[in-house]
């Protein structure tokens, strides 16, 4: 079977065969180089969707994943990342064992298929011109024998005829000679110019033009063993990952097998355990005794100190302990935000965002809460300035319930020592090269790690001061944590002294309006304060003077506590400057006031407020 001898007269068929064979070729590259985008496309896809699931550093959501439910999330999250580059693998692979060898492939082939068709029309016009040369040569061989056969005929005639003289029948015998030469010159030049022809038609079917078929059948079938094999490729690329891309399934698996709902549960009890004991029974108060009636110990009036039995302001204070505050005075003092605002919306109006910037989120707590807190411990005067200055946490972490305050002040210890520990490794590290110096002079200058030796021992004293200090704050709470065996006491939300005593040391804990809780050193004696000095207090302050105007750029819908809501152009006073944090506090009128975004106002401040 070969085309040689079978296809002998279909040179043409064949040129257009083997085009077609490169065309389809080109073709499956094409199809390959398309899969190897889309593989890359999924990759990147999938790479986008794991990093947008992924937390935040140093944000709340981070501290969410220590849960063995979101542990389990973090690590499918990886996986897919790993999964994504399997794909990625395919890709490359494709691209160089597919693509890239199949492109070199074609264009040699190109070049070949075109000598192979070069070579064989060479061999058809050389069998062309072998032909014409053969037909010449028939057709003067016939011309030189009518030329003879005619000057015969003329020579006969002119010998027949009695009137022609001897010389002119002379003359056409030699002419007539002279023709019959001439044909036999022809005859034998058309006889030897067959012989070479036929045996040129010979070469040319039976050994030229097979040859060159049948390399033109090799490289096709070398062209179609090619595409089989790069097939093959195709699918080994695919098959190679697929044992990684099982394990990362299979780590998937593990992942969700590790979730622990009892571990979680557990976590959660850790997280926001406060260490207070549930409050007691409430005592009954019996309104039937003409007397004056006696309040529970945990009542609002005994709380404030004197034994009134009916609210200051009647019926209008029900439900609201502290009904001597204006509002909105009151909940910025409380609420005032201190984290980072909003960014303006990108458009002129935010109402042509979908969704328009929101507030600070801040933990929502009713305020009647706060206040029922804040009357049943024993606040002082100077722990609510404090307040009002907007201060950060206090270092012994002294703002937070009892339990949390435990765990807080042992992540600091730890963290203190592991310090300490490598402050050491270093000293340690240190020394030796110090000993290898004195014993090595050439090695370097011993004297040149004293003042680095100096600065680690610096280091670690002061290390262990601050682990001093974190320690004695961590005892002092470990011994104040009420015991499950203790009798239930009644409180109200809030760490109280056991001790009812009016006179307290200021080291006992107590809750600050804010609903955090602060722990003063301080030896002093501590005293009830009335309601209503706290009454007088907010009462009697002036409000805060007015430092310029501003304009609202953007509307701002002031949705928590501390802030207030403004309308795009509107024009407000300004009584508190931007301290960094990125919030302006305005005043509407005397009753309105509160927090805005800095970058959703433009501010103009008078002149002798900047000045003073």
């Amino acid at each position: 079977m070969s085309w040689g001898t079978e296809l002998w007269d279909q040179f043409d068929n064949l040129e257009k065969h083997t085009q077609w064979g490169i065309d389809v070729l080109e073709k499956y590259i094409k199809f390959v180089k398309e899969r190897t985008e889309i593989e890359l496309s999924y990759a990147k896809q999938l790479r986008n969707l794991s990093k947008k699931y992924q937390p935040k550093k140093n944000s709340k959501e981070e501290e969410e994943y220590r849960y063995t439910s979101t542990r389990a999330f973090l690590a499918t999250l990886n996986e897919m990342n790993d999964y994504a580059g399997q794909h990625e693998v395919i890709s490359e692979n494709m691209t160089s064992l597919i693509t890239a060898e199949l492109t070199r492939y074609v264009q040699e082939l190109k070049q070949e298929r075109k000598s192979h068709f070069h070579d064989g029309r060479k061999a058809q016009q050389h069998i062309e011109t072998c032909w014409k040369q053969l037909e010449a040569s028939k057709r003067r061989f016939e011309r030189d024998c009518k030329e003879a056969d005619r000057a015969q005929q003329y020579f006969e005639k002119m010998d027949a005829d009695i009137n022609v003289t001897k010389a002119d029948v002379e003359k056409a015998r030699q002419q007539a000679q002279l023709r019959h030469q001439m044909a036999e010159d022809s005859k034998a030049e058309y006889s030897s110019t067959l012989q070479k022809f036929n045996s040129e038609q010979h070469e040319h079917y039976y050994t030229h033009i097979p040859n060159i078929f049948q390399k033109i059948q090799e490289m096709e079938e070398r062209r179609i063993v090619r595409i089989g094999e790069s097939m093959k490729t195709f699918a080994e690329v695919d098959r190679q990952v697929i044992p990684i891309i099982g394990k990362c399934l299979d780590e998937i698996t593990k992942a969700a097998e590790s979730v622990d709902h009892k571990n979680d549960s557990q976590m959660v009890i850790e997280a926001f355990k406060s260490g207070f004991e549930p409050p007691g029974d409430v005592d009954f108060e019996d309104f039937t005794q003409p007397m004056k009636r006696t309040v529970s110990e945990s009542s609002l009036s005994n709380s404030r100190g004197d034994g009134k039995s009916e609210p200051k302001y009647g019926s209008k204070s029900k439900g609201k302990l502290w009904p001597f505050i204006k509002k909105n005075k009151l909940m910025s003092l409380l609420t005032s935000p201190h984290q980072p605002p909003p960014p303006p919306p990108a458009s002129a109006s935010p109402s042509a965002v979908p969704n328009g910037p929101q507030s600070p989120k801040q933990q929502k707590e009713p305020l009647s809460h706060r206040f029922n807190e804040f009357m049943t411990s024993k606040p002082k005067i100077h722990c609510f300035r404090s307040l009002k200055r907007g201060g950060a946490g206090p270092e012994d972490f002294s703002n937070l319930p009892p339990e949390q305050r435990r765990k807080k002040l042992q992540q600091k210890v730890d963290e203190l020592n592991r310090d300490i520990q490598k402050e050491m490794d270093s000293r340690d590290a240190l020394t030796k090269m110090k000993d290898v110096y004195i014993k090595n002079p050439q090695m370097g200058d011993a004297a040149s790690v004293d003042h680095r030796l100096a600065e680690l021992g610096q280091n670690i004293e002061k290390l262990r001061l601050e682990v001093q200090k974190f320690e004695g704050w961590l005892a002092e709470v470990e011994g104040r944590l009420p015991a499950r065996s203790e009798q239930p006491r009644r409180q109200s939300g809030v760490y109280e002294a056991q001790n009812a005593s009016g006179v307290n040391s200021c080291a006992q804990d107590r809750e600050s309006p804010d609903g955090s809780y602060t722990e003063e050193q301080s030896q002093e004696t501590e005293m009830k304060v009335p309601a209503t000095d706290f009454d007088d207090e907010f009462d009697d302050e002036e409000p805060l003077p007015t430092i310029g105007t501003c304009k609202a750029l953007y509307t701002f819908e002031g949705q928590n506590e501390g802030t207030i809501s403004v309308a795009e152009g509107e024009m407000l006073y300004v009584i508190e400057e931007d301290k960094g944090d990125g919030w302006t506090r305005i005043r509407r009128n005397e009753d309105e006031e509160g927090y805005v975004p800095t970058s959703y106002v433009e501010v103009y401040l008078d002149k002798n407020a900047k000045d003073s």
